[in-house]
C-alpha cells in the first residue's frame, strides 16, 4: 500500500524524505493507529466496505467476517441499531461525536463522520474503548474547562493567554509537556509558553523551522483540529482493502481520529524522545495560527476522548480569546494610526507652512510609521526628523529612480550594496516615490538579533552538500542553536506598508489641494452640499449657519434638515475629520448616505450604524462624526443619537439652556455597530442647538470654556430671541483653524 502511494505522489523508486515530504498524501496514509478500529460502511444498509486489519483483535471478527457484512455481524444489533438511530437523527455528525455503544460489558466510543465515494458517501465507523467520565456531553465537557475558560477571559495580554492555556491543558490531559506553539508569516513556530515537568528541558523561546510542518499537514490541521498519537512506537494498521471500489483511490482520513500519521514526523517525534503527542489546532478566521502541541516521554498516553474534547474546546476558547485580542489591538492601532494620519494630513494642508517641514514637526511621519530617521522631499524643500545621513542627496535620487510606488528594503547592504555605502548606518528603508522626484522616506539602523533555533534549522542544507548517500531525515538534535543575525534592520510589517501607501496616496491630494484652484473648488463642493433652503414647517423654525476656517479652507462640517415622507422632521450636523477638497468629499458621501438611509424610514441609531459601516469599509482612513435628531413636529417627540460628536444645548421653555444628558458612540468608522437612542419631547418654546467641535473648542479655547460660552449665549432667563449670527461671532475663536456649523430648532408652538 505504501509503495503504491508512493508512486502516485513520487517519482519511480523515489521514497519519502526531506526532499519531497511537502508531497507525501499524509490525508491517504492507508492506515490507522491500532489504539482503535476503522470501519467505513455503506448507507442505509450499513454494510461494511472496508476495515482496519486489527478489527479482530479488537473486536473480534476475522476480516472476511466483517467486510461485505451488515454492522450488526461486527458490533451486535443493539449497538448497530443505536448508530443507525443516530446517524438519522443528526445531520453534523461531528458535533454528536462520541456515541457510545455497549458490547457485552465493554463500553465503547463510537467516533462518526462522512467521506465522498464517488456520487455516494460512506459513513465512517471509528471505535476505541470508552474511558473516562460518562455520560459523555458538553456540559461536562464544559466544567472540565470552566476555570480555564473564566482564567482566559480574565487574561490582561498575549502572554498571559498562552500561560494559562499550557498550564490548564497540561493540568487536563496530563501529558509531560505543553506547547503553544505560534507561526510567523512564513510559518516558522516559536514556543510562546510552556507547562512541563521540572527536570525536562525547556524549549520556551525556541524556534522551529516551517520545514518541520510541512503544507499539506498545516492544511489538515485547519480541517481537523485535534490528533492524537497515543504511542509513538505503534505499528500501523492497514486499511483493508486499500483501494475503495469505485473511486480507485484510497479512503480520504483527513478527519479521522485514528489516522496514521507520516513516517518522517514518528521519526521526528522519535528523535525527540517522545513516546505520545496530541496536538490542537489554533486558528484565526479559519487559518491556521498555531498549535497547542503536547509531548509526553515516559511512555504511550491515551487521553480519553473526553479529555481531549475538552482540550479542544480549551483550543476553540483560546482562538476566539486570541482573535477577539488581536482585533482589538488592530482596532486600536488602526484609530491610533488614523489619527496620526489626520493630524499630518491638517499639517499638510496647512497652506502657510513647507509640506516637507509640516511632515517633520510636531506629529511626524514618525508617529506614523516608527524608524530611527525620516527625510521628506516635497515642493522643493528637504526637510528630515531623527537620526538621517548628513547628505541625502544620493538617497533621494536613488528613490526616484525606482519603479516601485512604495519601496522597501530591510537588508540594505545586499540588497542594495551601491546605495548602502553612500548612507553608512542605514540597514533598512522604506520610501514613498512621489511625483518630480518628491519623496518620503523612513530609515532604519541595524537591528542584531539572536534568533534561537531548536536544532540547527540549516541540517538539511548540511546534509544535502554531503551527497546522494545520506539520507534527509529530520534532525537528532534539539539542543539550543543560536544564530545571529545582523545587517538587517527591523522588518516592515504589512500594517506599516499599508499604513505608508495610505499616507502616500493622501499626499497626493494634498499636493492637488495646495493649489488656489483645488481651495476653490473645495469651497464650491462644500457649499453645494449645504441646503439651498431650510424646510418650514408649521410650529416650528430652523436655522443654521456654516463658517469655513481661518483664510477661508473649508472643511468637513454640513448641516442638513428636510422633511421626510412620514411628516417628520429631520435635523443633522456632522463633521469630517481635515480641510480641502477631501474633506468636503468624505462629507458629500457621507451626507448623502445619510440622506438615503433618513429617506427609507430608518431611526437616527440605524442611520448611524449604516454610516459606520460605509465608512469603515469604503473611508477607512476618515475620521468622522455626526449628530441626528427626528422630530415628530405634532408631538414634540424627538429621537436623537449621536457618533463622537459634541452633545446638543437643550432650551427650556423659559430660556434655560443645559447641556443634553445623552450617551455618544465612537465615531463613524470606529463604532459598536449599535449606536444608542435617546429619547425627550420639546414642548412649545423648546429647542435645540446641533453645532461642531470647531465652536467650542480651538488651541486658544478649551473646550470647557468654549461650552460654558455657548450655553451663555441661549441660557436667557428673560426669554428674549436668540439670533445665531450673534451666537457664531461671540463663541468663535478668530484663530480657529478649523470650519464651525450651527443649528438652531425651536418649537415655537
Amino acid at each position: 500500500m505504501t509503495d503504491r502511494l508512493e508512486t502516485m505522489y513520487l517519482a519511480p523508486g523515489e521514497v519519502v524524505n526531506l526532499d519531497n515530504c511537502a508531497r507525501e498524501p499524509i490525508h491517504i496514509p492507508g492506515s490507522v493507529q491500532p489504539r482503535g478500529v476503522l470501519l467505513a460502511v455503506t448507507e442505509p444498509d450499513l454494510v461494511v466496505r472496508h476495515t482496519s486489519q486489527n478489527v479482530e483483535a479488537l473486536l473480534g471478527p476475522a476480516v472476511d467476517d466483517v467486510l461485505g457484512h451488515p454492522l450488526a455481524d461486527v458490533l451486535g444489533a443493539e449497538a448497530a441499531d443505536a448508530i443507525a438511530q443516530h446517524v438519522r437523527t443528526w445531520g453534523n455528525l461531528r458535533a454528536r461525536n462520541p456515541l457510545v455503544v455497549a458490547i457485552g460489558d465493554r463500553h465503547l466510543d463510537v467516533v462518526l463522520h462522512r467521506i465522498l465515494s464517488g456520487d455516494s458517501t460512506l459513513l465512517v465507523v471509528e471505535v476505541e474503548p470508552a474511558s473516562g467520565p460518562r455520560p459523555f456531553s458538553f456540559p461536562n465537557t464544559y466544567q472540565a474547562v470552566r476555570s480555564a475558560v473564566e482564567q482566559l477571559n480574565g487574561a490582561h495580554d498575549l502572554a498571559n493567554l498562552y500561560e494559562i492555556t499550557a498550564r490548564e491543558v497540561r493540568a487536563l490531559t496530563g501529558f509531560d509537556r505543553v506547547m503553544i506553539y505560534r507561526f510567523d508569516d512564513e510559518y516558522n513556530g516559536e514556543v510562546v509558553a510552556e507547562a512541563m515537568r521540572p527536570e525536562l528541558n525547556p524549549f520556551l523561546g525556541l524556534k522551529f523551522p516551517a520545514s518541520d510542518i510541512p503544507p499539506q499537514a498545516r492544511a489538515l490541521y485547519e480541517q481537523s483540529w485535534i490528533r492524537l498519537i497515543s504511542d509513538v512506537g505503534y505499528t500501523p494498521s492497514p486499511i483493508v482493502p486499500g483501494l475503495d471500489e469505485v473511486t480507485g483511490q484510497p479512503l480520504d482520513l483527513t478527519h479521522s481520529t485514528l489516522r496514521s500519521v507520516s513516517p518522517i514526523h514518528v521519526e521526528y517525534l522519535e528523535n525527540m524522545g517522545v513516546a505520545a503527542s496530541m496536538s490542537v489546532s489554533l486558528l484565526r478566521q479559519g487559518r491556521l495560527w498555531g498549535l497547542i502541541a503536547c509531548h509526553h516521554y515516559a511512555g504511550p498516553h491515551e487521553p480519553p476522548y473526553g479529555v481531549r474534547a475538552a482540550a479542544e474546546f480549551l483550543g476553540s476558547s483560546l482562538s476566539l480569546r486570541l482573535v477577539a485580542r488581536v482585533e482589538e489591538d488592530e482596532l486600536e492601532a488602526r484609530i491610533g494610526a488614523s489619527r496620526t494620519l489626520s493630524r499630518l494630513l491638517s499639517a499638510g494642508r496647512d497652506h502657510d507652512r513647507a509640506l516637507a517641514s509640516a511632515l517633520v514637526t510636531g506629529t511626524t511621519v514618525l508617529d506614523l510609521v516608527p524608524a530611527q530617521g525620516a527625510v521628506v522631499s516635497a515642493d522643493g524643500v528637504v526637510d528630515c526628523v531623527g537620526d538621517v545621513p548628513a547628505d541625502c542627496t544620493a538617497l533621494l535620487a536613488w528613490v526616484a529612480e525606482q519603479d516601485e510606488e512604495v519601496v522597501v528594503r530591510d537588508a540594505l547592504a545586499t540588497q542594495e550594496p551601491a546605495l548602502a555605502a553612500l548612507v553608512p548606518g542605514v540597514a533598512g528603508l522604506m520610501a514613498l516615490r512621489l511625483p518630480e522626484g518628491q519623496a518620503v522616506v523612513w530609515l532604519r539602523h541595524e537591528a542584531v538579533q539572536n534568533v534561537d533555533w531548536g536544532g540547527d534549522p540549516h541540517n538539511k542544507a548540511i546534509a544535502t552538500r554531503e551527497g546522494d548517500h545520506v539520507r534527509l531525515s529530520p534532525r537528532k538534535s534539539f539542543a539550543l542553536w543560536r544564530e545571529t543575525v545582523r545587517d538587517r534592520s527591523e522588518p516592515w510589517t504589512p500594517s506599516e506598508v499599508r499604513w505608508a501607501e495610505e499616507l502616500r496616496a493622501r499626499l497626493l491630494e494634498v499636493l492637488l489641494q495646495r493649489s488656489r484652484l483645488q481651495i476653490r473648488t473645495a469651497e464650491t463642493v462644500q457649499r453645494s452640499l449645504l441646503p439651498a433652503s431650510l424646510p418650514q414647517v408649521d410650529g416650528w423654525s430652523v436655522h443654521a449657519r456654516y463658517e469655513p476656517a481661518a483664510g477661508g479652507r473649508v472643511g468637513g462640517d454640513w448641516y442638513d434638515a428636510l422633511a421626510l415622507p412620514d411628516g417628520r422632521l429631520a435635523v443633522v450636523v456632522g463633521d469630517v475629520a481635515g480641510h480641502g477638497l477631501s474633506a468636503a468629499a468624505a462629507m458629500g458621501q457621507i451626507r448623502n448616505a445619510l440622506r438615503a438611509y433618513l429617506l427609507r424610514g430608518d431611526s437616527p441609531a440605524q442611520t448611524l450604524a449604516s454610516l459606520d459601516h460605509v465608512v469603515r469599509w469604503t473611508m477607512p482612513l476618515e475620521m468622522a462624526t455626526g449628530v441626528v435628531a427626528l422630530v415628530d413636529p405634532a408631538t414634540g417627540d424627538v429621537e436623537l443619537s449621536a457618533a463622537g460628536h459634541p452633545r446638543p444645548l437643550l432650551l427650556q421653555p423659559g430660556g434655560a439652556a443645559v447641556l443634553l444628558d445623552m450617551p455618544v458612540e465612537r465615531p463613524l468608522g470606529a463604532g459598536s455597530g449599535t449606536p444608542p437612542t435617546t429619547r425627550l419631547t420639546l414642548p412649545p418654546g423648546g429647542g435645540l442647538v446641533l453645532y461642531s467641535d470647531g465652536l467650542v473648542d480651538s488651541r486658544q479655547t478649551s473646550l470647557r470654556e468654549g461650552l460654558r460660552r455657548l450655553l451663555g449665549q441661549f441660557d436667557h432667563a428673560d426669554g428674549r430671541a436668540v439670533d445665531i449670527d450673534t451666537v457664531l461671532r461671540e463663541c468663535r475663536d478668530p484663530a480657529s483653524v478649523d470650519d464651525v456649523t450651527l443649528l438652531l430648532l425651536r418649537r415655537n408652538h
